[in-house]
């Protein structure tokens, strides 16, 4: 008998066999599988069964298609994994689906042991609880900006207003500050963030540091917080003094 793991997995994809492999192989590893063959079917059984974790083909049949159900399903479930299942192999639509809030993107055909590993990383980040000694407000003062971020919360305010962050770029903001001043290298950074198994992926990075520059910078073409050391990674430039309260 086969012992759950308690997590349920909504997968959606219009294709039979698809549906039948991943449903096999989730729930021989202890997931609880939901299935949705369309845009509309997907977002009614997401918004009414909230599943753990979301695996999402692009290519759909109907009026919605991947992106849109991406968009509406980060909208609305702001911490719930998104990992884009799909043939279409062009960077720039891997990109539009990590801007609209996906967690991963994985192309067809993947491997069975690959797919695992990437709901264990994405289902892993968003329950790893919070050590306490990082469970404070961490407050950033500037001369023409505030950002703050209360890590037991999950909240992240930018000159006083809260901004919304997907899980992803909470996480990566939240390595930025803690390390603030500290240069931080693609790997260290993609390790935290995404887990182990990950370090070459310095294409994930530039997407989630481009929109944590349009949700904090003022001028994310010319940032003033999350900079870019080339060659080596990032660093968030603490003009002031960095606070734990």
């Amino acid at each position: 008998m086969i012992k759950s793991n308690g997590k349920r997995i909504l997968v959606v994809d219009d294709e039979p066999p698809i549906q039948r492999i991943l449903r096999r192989s989730l729930t021989i590893s202890g997931y609880e599988v939901l299935v949705a063959g369309d845009g509309e079917r997907a977002l009614e059984i997401a918004f009414c069964q909230r599943p753990d974790l979301v695996l999402l083909d692009l290519c759909l049949p109907g009026e919605l298609d991947g992106l849109d159900i991406c968009k509406q399903i980060r909208h609305s479930m702001q911490k719930t994994p998104i990992i884009v299942l799909s043939a279409i192999t062009e960077e720039r639509q891997k990109v539009r689906a990590l801007d609209l809030g996906a967690d991963d993107y994985l192309t067809k055909p993947f491997s069975n042991e690959e797919l695992l590993a990437r709901v264990r990383v994405c289902l892993r980040r968003v329950s790893t609880e919070t050590p306490l000694y990082e469970q404070n407000v961490k407050t950033l003062h500037s001369e023409d900006a505030s950002i703050s971020m209360d890590v037991a919360r999950r909240q992240v305010r930018v000159s006083g207003q809260e901004v919304r962050l997907t899980p992803t770029e909470f996480d990566l903001l939240h390595q930025l500050l803690l390390y603030a001043g500290k240069v931080l290298t693609h790997r260290s950074l993609l390790q935290a963030v995404w887990g182990p198994e990950y370090g070459e992926e310095a294409d994930y990075l530039r997407v989630y540091i481009r929109q944590l520059r349009r949700k904090v910078e003022a001028n994310p073409s010319q940032p003033k917080y999350i900079l870019t050391e080339p060659g080596i990674g990032y660093v968030f430039r603490s003009p002031t003094e960095f606070l734990h309260i």
